[in-house]
């Protein structure tokens, strides 16, 4: 099968797509302004260490901060000493990131080492998702129909370059625009639903296709159940749903789930990030241990960073070939904020478009509600 990259344009962020003959293998968002930070290697400040969560709070360059737990840290650390640490967690869940310590080595090629003396400062960026992906899958061809995207790519990428008409054809962007819904279609008429809680993401299989087969109950239950979990734990990776996972599967009896044990761990075994299987519970819930690196994509397309992108590409494709005036946008609070610290997004909604948006603040709409201005 033949594996593509693809690389679509949106307001503030750049959605990547891997696809093949049988369809989308993986999937990412990049959004250059707002880097999650996973990989990045700062020149840290010790602040307080907290015995009961067994590590230190390090303060980081533009003020954020991170977590470093003492498994991971360099030897003890005093309030105030300085510290090399990469990001090896992204901020998500309410949580800030999680941190590494490293070494001096650990840096690019070319870059100076620098001394610990100073304040916090970022010393290098991890790898965008695009040089992932392109990592994961060498082979691959990197499809762009944006120019702006194509700018973006470093030397090493551009012999994989191909541009083309349009990035995603209609079942990428079909395929794309699934992730957002928490219901997913499976084989053979099945269907799931994912729930994610800060505790938790709880999935739940509904087999109703499996009743209009006529054998035996449980026999059908199992066939129906085992065919359609290899698609339902794919998404899993697309989502990028991380942390604890609790599945129930569809009207199998619990002492029969067990069989489906090589199925499961034969889909996650295919994940780069390794999730666990821990088997099921007591009410026959199979239990997965995905580990948290970047923000899952429910985090991203919720909130009021992602509310606004979604508001500006929904705005972009309205107005594009538009004659005339593209209508202005009324915005609700959260979502001015989010403009107002993302121009980079409200000018490629205006390139895509080829019309300047025109925006303002009403109280009166939910904080991240937005509608045309008719005025």
């Amino acid at each position: 099968m033949t594996v593509q990259i693809r690389a679509a344009g949106a307001p503030g962020e750049i959605r990547l797509a891997v696809t093949d003959d049988a369809g989308l293998r993986d999937y990412a968002l990049w959004r250059p302004a707002h880097p999650d930070g996973v990989g990045d290697i700062h020149r840290g400040r010790a602040g307080a260490r907290l015995p009961a969560l067994g590590g230190t709070f390090i303060d980081l360059a533009d003020g954020l901060s991170g977590f470093l737990p003492d498994s991971a840290a360099p030897g003890p650390l005093a309030e105030g000493d300085p510290v090399l640490v990469r990001v090896t967690r992204a901020a998500q869940g309410g949580k800030g990131a999680r941190l590494a310590a490293c070494s001096p080595g650990d840096l690019p090629p070319g870059g100076a080492p620098p001394g610990l003396a100073g304040p916090p400062v970022l010393l290098a960026r991890g790898p965008t998702p695009l040089a992932a992906l392109a990592a994961s899958w060498p082979d691959a061809p990197i499809l762009v129909a944006d120019a702006a995207i194509a700018a973006r790519l470093p030397p090493a990428l551009r012999p994989r370059l191909h541009r083309v008409a349009q990035a995603f054809d209609s079942e990428a962007e079909a395929a794309v625009a699934a992730l957002a819904e928490p219901s997913v279609d499976l084989p053979g008429g099945m269907r799931a639903t994912i729930t994610p809680t800060p505790a938790l993401v709880a999935i739940d299989m509904d087999g109703g296709a499996a009743s209009t087969d006529r054998r035996a109950k449980q026999t059908a239950q199992f066939a129906a159940n085992r065919d359609a979990l290899p698609a339902l734990l794919h998404q899993i990776r697309l989502r990028n749903l991380s942390g604890a996972i609790v599945l129930d599967v569809a009207g199998l009896a619990i002492r029969k789930r067990q069989a489906l044990r090589d199925t499961i761990e034969g889909a996650l075994a295919r994940d780069p990030l390794r999730p666990r299987f821990l088997g099921f519970t007591a009410l026959g819930l199979a239990e997965i241990l995905r580990p948290r690196v970047g923000p899952p994509l429910h985090e991203l397309l919720s909130g009021a960073t992602g509310r606004a992108l979604r508001m500006l590409d929904e705005w972009a494709r309205q107005a594009a070939g538009r004659h005339g005036t593209a209508p202005a946008l009324r915005v609700g609070t959260d979502l001015a904020r989010a403009l107002e610290a993302n121009p980079d997004a409200v000018d490629d909604a205006a390139r895509l478009s080829g019309h300047q948006l025109a925006w303002r603040l009403d109280p009166s709409l939910p904080p991240l509600g937005w509608s045309h201005d008719r005025d």
